[in-house]
């Protein structure tokens, strides 16, 4: 049973001849034909009682006219949302931003994208960049803007920038150098990204240069936001790491002190989307909108192409 076949049924039963279904359908009557003949064949049933000057449905098909024209409609349907989505005039863009985003100048993306296409639905997701690589993979989102590095080799990465991350303390004299991992490790420390503690990318980094040099990092704080931690590490609770777009940012509280790694740390932030998997026209200029945002403060590099 074909889709072809139902339609020309659903057709031929609506407009009551198949001369008027071969019309409509744009196909020979004798096409039409053949497609009922084999249909019947198929189902080892006559659908129509040919005698009349119009065609009339048989018990058989009676009982076929429903499903046969709810897998049309479906398909009709199907086609039409398909068309609007490549047109930007409907559909769904899912995508995952990072949970600083506005640190990114990503926080009015929705609003920009809403702004020039106002049919299509936006579902954006702010997650750690750990959750949203295993989103990515499971097919709930299409893409996202993630910080590196992620374990997943279905994932297709494309690096866009690379951002600095800072060592964070009230004391002057704690920054006055760059700080070596040792210090890290014996420093009392307010690290943020609770939730997913080590998985955190820049946390997996720390770990492994811990790991390297032989020591452990304890944190005596773990919060969920870095805004909270910078102002802990204002009021001489401990220090923290911040990535360099927070600590330019005006957020950023005053009186605090930053230093770069002796071996300076970065952030990767890197589009990640399902590898051999397109992306849909709407995510992908959601993809394109938020690339041009990371483009901005990194000095306009021209972005990968997202076909």
């Amino acid at each position: 049973m074909t889709l072809n076949q139902l339609r020309a049924f659903v057709a031929a039963e609506r407009l009551g001849s198949f001369t008027a279904a071969a019309s409509q359908l744009d196909i020979a009557q004798a096409s039409v034909s053949e497609l009922i003949r084999r249909l019947e064949e198929e189902l080892d049933a006559v659908l129509f009682h040919r005698g009349a000057r119009r065609l009339s449905l048989t018990a058989a098909g009676q009982e076929l006219l429903p499903y046969a024209r709810r897998t049309v409609d479906s398909a009709d349907e199907g086609v039409r949302a398909v068309h609007s989505l490549g047109s930007l005039g409907g559909g769904t863009a899912t995508f995952g931003v990072l949970r600083n985003a506005d640190y990114y100048l990503l926080g009015n993306l929705a609003h920009t994208f809403h702004r020039r296409y106002p049919s299509v639905k936006v579902r954006l997701v702010g997650l750690n960049s750990a959750e949203t690589a295993a989103s990515i993979a499971a097919g709930e989102i299409e893409a996202g803007l993630i910080v590196l590095p992620v374990d997943d080799d279905t994932l297709a990465i494309t690096p866009l920038m690379r951002d600095e991350v800072l060592y964070v303390s009230a004391d002057p004299a704690v920054t006055a150098r760059p700080v070596t991992i040792d210090k890290v490790a014996a420093a009392r420390l307010v690290l943020y990204d609770a939730h997913y503690g080590w998985a955190d990318p820049t946390r997996r980094q720390l770990a492994a240069r811990a790991q390297l040099a032989g020591v452990h990092i304890e944190p005596i704080l773990e919060i969920e936001h870095v805004e909270a931690a910078l102002k802990l590490v204002a009021a001489g609770v401990g220090d923290t790491i911040a990535s360099a777009a927070v600590v330019g940012s005006r957020a950023f509280p005053p009186g605090l002190h930053t230093a770069s790694f002796d071996e300076p740390m970065f952030d990767t932030i890197a589009l990640a989307r399902k590898r051999g998997r397109p992306l849909s026209r709407a995510t992908r200029e959601f993809a394109r909108l938020a690339e041009d945002a990371i483009s901005e403060m990194r000095g306009g590099a021209t972005r990968p192409d997202l076909e």
